[in-house]
């Protein structure tokens, strides 16, 4: 059995998943003093955090529920110091990259600018000259809005977190838990036993499944989203495009992201080819460049759906040294330094910047999936 590690430092953590939410909070936990063993089940940031596209805005934000909106825009602000830190340590380049976003074919207008006036959010109702989009009525202009590139941030954040002195295991899946009067005392993997004084969740689209002795995350479940790669000569697209629910991402490298479907299929990461056709279609016909080009890469990964896109980051109702950070469905990204912050205050009985209400386990309990 691992015993937490040197004496004289504050607690240890166990973080069951190294995806971004996992590796933030870790990152915010070693920046405070405590110790922190991360384990996980596949490879580091191998699943959602590297398959999605990584744009730093949710995709209408003023279609969103106001939970939302106060833990996306937490972060938005942040990012930029946030990422620097992450660079200054790891010597790796994570590329954020300012780009602005541009909505089309935005109902409602001028509801949207009004949400992004009371939200202090750059917003114009028009388009860069540098983009032909003709058309393409009711643009929303978003210049503040940044990208990165999930891989590559990933990469910068577990070497952070390697060089603070965190310990990270990969191929280790936890199986279960020890626990004793409201406290888990160990993680259980197929090998060994971890000890901790106290345990973090960030299993993403796994929180659903729960562990043996420790339930479940509620109304967490797996929901698969497909993308597409192409390749451009770079300066051809140089800001995110979103139309009725799709939305290309552009590289400096001219690689451009045609995203997403939204799928209910499990854990099922499986491509089919007539996505593919319509991805590519519906990317053409916004980017009429990519029309004679076929695509790079073809993938599929899943987010840790929740209902109105709203994680639980909270303390398990069942053991007082078990936390959770996850549900952040299309989000977790975007969320990830806000999440890490609020969750990190829970821990440590800080009051947090933002009400945690929203995010509560029985909050969580109390939403329902509608639709998909």
């Amino acid at each position: 059995m691992r015993e937490p590690g040197t004496p004289g430092l504050k607690a240890s953590t166990i973080i069951l998943g190294a995806g971004v939410s996992g590796l933030s909070v870790a990152l915010a936990l070693l920046q405070r003093g405590h110790r922190v063993t991360v384990l996980e089940r596949g490879a580091v940031g191998g699943e959602s955090s590297w398959a999605g596209g990584g744009i730093l805005s949710p995709l209408l934000p003023w279609d969103y529920a106001e939970p939302v909106s106060a833990l996306a825009l937490r972060s938005m602000a942040a990012y930029a110091a946030w990422v620097a830190d992450i660079e200054a340590v790891s010597k790796l380049d994570a590329e954020l990259w300012p780009c602005g976003m541009l909505a089309v074919g935005v109902e409602s207008p001028e509801q949207a600018l009004a949400w992004c006036a009371a939200h202090e959010v750059a917003a114009l109702h028009d388009a860069p000259d540098s983009l032909n989009l003709s058309g393409n009525s009711n643009p929303i202009w978003l210049p503040s809005v940044a990208q990165i590139r999930n891989p590559r941030l990933v990469a910068a954040l577990r070497a952070t977190v390697v060089k603070l002195g965190g310990v990270i295991h990969e191929q280790c899946p936890a199986m279960g838990v020890l626990g004793q009067n409201r406290r888990v005392t160990g993680v259980q993997t197929e090998t060994e036993t971890f000890k901790a004084d106290s345990v973090v969740l960030a299993t993403g689209a796994w929180s659903g499944l729960g562990l043996t002795e420790l339930a479940a995350t509620p109304n967490i479940r797996p929901m698969r989203g497909q993308m597409l790669l192409f390749k451009l000569e770079p300066g051809v697209l140089n800001t995110v495009l979103f139309r009725h629910g799709l939305y290309l991402i552009p590289r400096r490298d001219g690689h451009v992201l045609a995203g997403s479907t939204i799928e209910d299929a499990g854990f099922d990461k499986t491509t089919d080819d007539a996505t593919r056709q319509r991805l590519h279609a519906d990317a053409a016909s916004l980017l009429p460049q990519l029309a004679d080009l076929q695509p790079i890469q073809h993938w599929a990964g899943l987010r840790p759906g929740s209902p109105d896109n709203i994680p639980v980051i909270d303390r398990h109702p069942d053991f007082d040294n078990v936390f959770i950070n996850t549900g952040h469905f299309r989000y977790g990204v975007t969320m990830a330094p806000a999440s890490a912050e609020l969750l990190v205050n829970l821990m440590e009985g800080v009051t947090p910047a933002l009400d945690p209400s929203p995010y509560r386990w029985q909050a969580a309990l109390a939403r329902d999936w509608v639709g998909v």
